[in-house]
């Protein structure tokens, strides 16, 4: 974790906008020459890759949204979800079973979290999907630990000076949920209204949800 900085290994990287990278072609390439090299081996199937398919399907950033919006309507949940969030979301319906722990952050008025995976790209996919292809580039990768407010601007995101932003890296054993702050005039609102707010790049630490 860090507070504006974290120590990492320097990687070559692109500055360009990390919001607008797209995956690399040879990674493309590479997956299906594996895929294709596991079903000729036997080692994998057809239908094990299609069932793979469609369990990743159904896993979309929706999920973590309505984690988010019941915590911020019922503060027990909330500390459930603080204190165990893969115990949470399988109290919410949410499978979580064969998958890393998760540790869900809350963001405060003083304090911000963004999410990285500075070796690879590590990620509660059981509970957002698959993750944003910028969020395994290394650009960001490498760039999030050391100038996290030029990545969150590049975002939209621009906070006071006085909030702390601490870059918490996610590894194999751990991930990370982030629990962003309810926007101002939200008060009223029903679980799904707030659940609409949520996006997944609030729940990485990107952005913040806004109520309008």
């Amino acid at each position: 974790m860090s507070a504006d900085h974290h120590d990492h290994i320097h990687v070559g990287h692109d500055h360009g906008p990390i919001a607008a990278q797209e995956p690399r072609a040879e990674f493309r390439r590479l997956e299906r020459a594996v895929r294709e090299l596991l079903v000729s081996k036997g080692i994998i199937g057809p239908d094990d890759i299609r069932h793979q398919i469609e369990l990743m399907d159904s896993r979309n950033p929706a999920m973590g949204a309505r984690l988010v919006a019941r915590a911020w309507t019922d503060p027990a949940f909330k500390a459930r979800l603080l204190e165990d969030a893969k115990k949470a979301a399988e109290e919410a319906g949410i499978d979580t079973a064969n998958t890393a722990a998760v540790m869900a952050l809350e963001n405060t008025d003083k304090l911000h979290h963004m999410v990285v995976c500075t070796l690879c790209s590590c990620y509660p996919k059981a509970i957002l999907g698959i993750p944003p292809a910028w969020y395994k580039s290394s650009a960001y990768r490498a760039r999030a630990v050391i100038e996290p407010r030029k990545v969150l601007a590049e975002f939209g995101t621009v906070l006071p000076d006085d909030v702390e932003i601490r870059v918490v890296d996610s590894t194999a054993d751990l991930r990370y949920l982030v629990l962003p702050r309810r926007p101002a005039g939200t008060d009223g609102w029903t679980e799904e209204m707030l659940a609409t707010i949520v996006g997944r790049d609030s729940m990485i630490g990107t952005t913040v949800p806004k109520a309008n």
